[in-house]
């Protein structure tokens, strides 16, 4: 009977929206359920969803979507600087005779690695030292916090340029650097959030079963974190885009010939006056990538955050 309530959509809905789940799955895929309809409720949300997917999809698909080599260019004395035209070049030609709309595709590439470089790196660093410091306190949070507060004092960028002038330019070690200005955040987060958990009841009980500190933190109280870090995690994505592009445009990101937008932008600069589409083409696509970004953040924030109002 299960399963053939389970093979229509009614049944399906039905067994998701179970007042009484029969097991842990059902209740996890309830809450999902729940979850993607006010998520699904919010059109700005969904346009976030949309370009982040198109963002995802143009980054697997860009050796077939490239209509020309993004690291070599043309004839110089005839396709240099060439405007849009749907005949040839879509979104035109740069100072090298390189299709710009080519490079804007290899580039989302490029784009979306730093993104989850940076997010697989300091999302787990900043969990660590916000639960650590939120549930020892003390001098452990004293010594934690300060050291937080000392990232958190200086400019995202000033930062990474700092500490990419230390390691030397390359995406790499922008991403390092991003990395390692992007962690600040996640660790108040966190902290704030363990503050709340660490003296309730059922972590007491589980202290009393005799579980290890970090066995506490890492079973019970990170996953109570990771929705209220996710939401920010994703509304830092346009900041790591944009700080990305910004150590791309002064030369110490990602260097030539690799299409990055920032770069893509640096060099275009010189002919924003007579040949608008070099800069403006790449700023444009750095501009939706980044308001996607904030959509889908602003989005998972209504549906993830227990204090919203529902």
């Amino acid at each position: 009977m299960a399963e053939t309530s389970l093979s229509n959509p009614a049944g399906l809905r039905a067994w998701l929206l179970s007042a009484e789940p029969g097991s842990r799955l059902q209740a996890r895929l309830g809450r999902a359920y729940l979850g993607w309809r006010a998520f699904a409720r919010n059109p700005l949300a969904m346009l976030g969803l949309a370009v982040v997917l198109l963002l995802v999809l143009v980054a697997l698909l860009a050796p077939l979507l490239e209509t020309h080599p993004p690291l070599s260019g043309g004839d110089l004395r005839t396709e240099r600087l060439l405007p849009p035209s749907t005949a040839g070049h879509w979104l035109g030609t740069d100072d090298q005779a390189r299709d710009i709309f080519s490079r804007i595709v290899a580039g989302a590439r490029i784009t979306l690695g730093v993104v989850l470089l940076v997010s697989i790196i300091a999302m787990p660093v900043g969990l660590l030292v916000g639960t650590v410091a939120g549930y020892f306190g003390g001098l452990v949070d004293t010594a934690l916090m300060r050291l937080t507060d000392i990232f958190l004092a200086f400019p995202r960028l000033v930062l990474a340029l700092a500490f990419v002038a230390a390691l030397g330019p390359g995406i790499e070690n922008a991403v390092i650097a991003i990395a390692i200005t992007a962690w600040p955040p996640y660790a108040r987060i966190a902290r704030a959030e363990t503050l709340t958990i660490r003296n309730s009841d059922f972590i007491a009980a589980v202290r009393l079963q005799g579980a290890s500190p970090m066995r506490i933190i890492a079973n019970h109280i990170v996953p109570l974190c990771m929705s209220s870090v996710i939401v920010r995690v994703t509304l830092d994505m346009a900041g790591i885009i944009l700080t990305a592009a910004g150590l791309g445009f002064l030369g110490l990101g990602a260097q030539p010939p690799l299409p990055e937008w920032g770069a893509m932008i640096a060099t275009g600069r010189h002919y924003v006056i007579d040949q608008w589409w070099v800069a403006a083409f790449p700023g444009l696509a750095i501009f939706v990538v980044s308001l996607g970004f904030n959509l889908l953040g602003d989005g998972l924030r209504d549906v993830l955050d227990p204090k919203a109002a529902k």
